[in-house]
């Protein structure tokens, strides 16, 4: 499988995880439900901590700042 897919963690390398080619809709969507309700156990338990997490994450570092360039343009 070369074909890329991006992931929302951001891996670009490591294992495969491989699903099934033969699940029912069934089967697949009691996974997706199950998967849908560990997130919002963890968000439940840890949503204040995972905002600022996803906040720091997301802001500009301070190091950004053009102002900060010696010589100008």
């Amino acid at each position: 499988m070369s074909r890329r897919t991006h992931l929302p963690s951001g891996l670009s390398r490591g294992l495969d995880f491989l699903i099934d080619a033969d699940w029912s809709p069934q089967q697949a969507f009691a996974v997706f439900e199950l998967l849908s309700d560990l997130r919002a156990r963890i968000w439940m338990r840890y949503g204040v901590e995972l905002h600022e997490l996803i906040r720091e994450q997301r802001s500009p570092s301070t190091d950004a700042d053009i102002d900060d360039i010696e010589g100008g343009f």
